[in-house]
């Protein structure tokens, strides 16, 4: 459950002033929470992604699988957060793996499918000259298939750790809920500044997620850039060919 620190007393309209005053005191424990919130989507996101992966690959490779697949799947993320978490207490508790399980499981639909639409979107031709090279089907997923589809896959990531991110605060309902402690002690209190500040640091944590995970599909797939292809264009080119253009 939420720390003791913060359970604040009713405050009255006219004391809402005092909310940097507040900050300035809790410091160190939004800070724990702001840590909790990030290590909650983290393990989420890539457990979701090391399930995920496989059962995409195999509905990729095996086609009549991508039906069921999706469906479960599907029918999963459909499940109310709350009514999930209400599932796991009686088998779980109050734990940090009932937050994950619920978190997880909302994860898989959107990598699932991103994963099976990066992979179809690589040109058959690429992998007709890949096999044609003597690629076995595992170099050909690893070294050809994969890379083409990281820019959709990355995509899916992004959905998936952004979704994470607003879950995570209703975990707070469990006592695992990041900054959405914060949020819940300031609506049982009638105090906006708890509140406000769990609002505004998990919507500014779901930007800098999102911000860090678009560099990171840029680094790993530089031959996306406009700048990059432009540069092969003209590396490509004679150079005859460009004075004369």
């Amino acid at each position: 459950m939420p720390s003791e620190d913060l359970r604040l007393p009713v405050r009255a309209p006219a004391e809402v002033v005092s909310g940097w005053s507040w900050i300035g005191a809790h410091r160190g424990e939004i800070l724990r929470l702001a840590v909790q919130h990030v290590e909650l989507t983290a393990v989420a996101v890539a457990v979701g992604l090391v399930v995920s992966f496989p059962l995409a690959v195999a509905a990729y490779r095996y086609r009549r699988l991508y039906g069921p697949v999706s469906w479960v799947a599907g029918l999963l993320y459909t499940i109310p957060s709350l009514a999930l978490f209400a599932l796991l207490v009686p088998y779980t508790g109050l734990t940090t793996t009932t937050a994950e399980v619920g978190l997880v499981i909302c994860t898989l639909l959107v990598l699932i499918r991103n994963i099976v639409a990066g992979l179809d979107g690589v040109p058959g031709d690429v992998r007709e000259a890949a096999l044609g090279m003597g690629y076995s089907p595992r170099q050909l997923l690893w070294r050809v298939e994969l890379p083409l589809a990281l820019p959709v896959i990355v995509a899916g990531v992004r959905i998936a750790t952004v979704t994470t991110i607003g879950l995570v605060t209703v975990t707070a309902l469990i006592g695992k809920g990041g900054l959405g402690a914060l949020i819940l002690e300031g609506i049982r209190n009638y105090f906006s500044t708890p509140a406000l500040v769990g609002a505004v640091l998990s919507v500014a944590l779901a930007a800098a997620a999102d911000a860090v995970l678009l560099a990171l599909q840029r680094w790993l797939t530089p031959w996306t850039r406009p700048s990059e292809v432009r540069t092969a264009v003209l590396e490509a080119t004679p150079s005859s060919a460009v004075a004369a253009g």
